[in-house]
């Protein structure tokens, strides 16, 4: 069966726009090069990953160190929604 593939909402680029001006282009590396990878073969387990409690539609965060991407799943059509992006202190 084939991977899945990612999309990112308007809202999860202008996050990254936003939030991550003065080191954008590491974080866009680190996306393209390890994130999305790893989500296109399983989003639903990894060390970094987790599934949030108590949300609907069903919301799952992918965390690199004090960074946090938020995503959801379409099991059907087997795509990643990359929903926001956000510092730790403010995800929450």
């Amino acid at each position: 069966m084939p991977g899945y593939k990612i999309f990112e909402t308007a809202q999860f680029q202008k996050d990254l726009d936003s939030d991550f001006s003065g080191i954008k282009k590491k974080i866009r590396d680190k996306l393209l090069s390890y994130i999305y990878p790893q989500l296109k073969l399983n989003p639903f387990f990894g060390k970094n990953i987790k599934k949030l409690i108590n949300y609907n539609p069903e919301t799952w965060r992918y965390r690199i160190g004090n960074h946090r991407y938020f995503y959801i799943i379409d099991q059907k059509k087997r795509i990643v929604f990359m929903i926001s992006a956000d510092n730790r202190k403010d995800a929450y």
